[in-house]
């Protein structure tokens, strides 16, 4: 067990300390977080990041979005920087905006947009939703797939609800005809009676 609770902790080490391999990384004084600076790497998307980071700088690489949920794990982070990246604020970047929102407010306002042109050069933190673009995309698959079928299933629901409306009602009709028959039947044969006794 010695050697087990050994083995998960340098593993949680590695995982949480590991820098990556286009960045430079070094232990602050306050104790186990880092300052990661991958600034001016050349880098296209990314790297994986320790979750100890506290200082974060990815300025003046070729970043054109960051993938939803990649910058989640940083809880010790308290600053970063990111301007100088070529950013694509379509509605892929809706992601680095909102996270930068909750995590770093001055980083957001350096976010320049280089596209798409109708935004070039404009703040990122000024983007307006109709300026992102329509975010179906963002929306995942199976989000899709059970809004579909929710609404097959409310349509289903509707359309039984119809059918048993319409059956019940055509069922009382049908019942008060064959009652209505009945007691016609009864009254001609009562008729009958009554003519053949006088």
């Amino acid at each position: 067990t010695l050697v087990g609770c050994a083995v998960s902790l340098l593993l949680h080490m590695t995982q949480t300390e590991a820098c990556p391999p286009s960045c430079s990384c070094r232990s602050l004084e306050e104790g186990e977080d880092l300052h990661v600076d991958c600034s001016s790497r050349k880098l296209v998307e990314m790297p994986a990041l320790p979750m100890n980071t506290k200082r974060l700088y990815l300025q003046n690489n070729s970043l054109t979005s960051v993938p939803p949920g990649a910058l989640d794990s940083l809880h010790s982070l308290e600053e970063v920087k990111m301007s100088d990246n070529p950013w694509n604020c379509d509605c892929h970047i809706l992601y680095l905006k909102l996270w930068l929102e909750d995590v770093s407010a001055p980083s957001l306002a350096n976010i320049r947009c280089a596209s798409p042109a109708p935004v070039r050069m404009k703040p990122l933190g000024q983007l307006t939703g109709n300026e992102l673009g329509i975010c179906k995309t963002l929306l995942p698959i199976r989000c899709l797939q059970f809004f579909w079928r929710d609404l097959i299933l409310i349509a289903g629901a509707v359309i039984t609800f119809i059918l048993v409306a319409w059956a019940l009602k055509f069922s009382k009709k049908l019942v008060f005809q064959i009652n209505l028959s009945q007691y016609d039947s009864r009254g001609w044969l009562l008729r009958g009676h009554i003519s053949k006794n006088h």
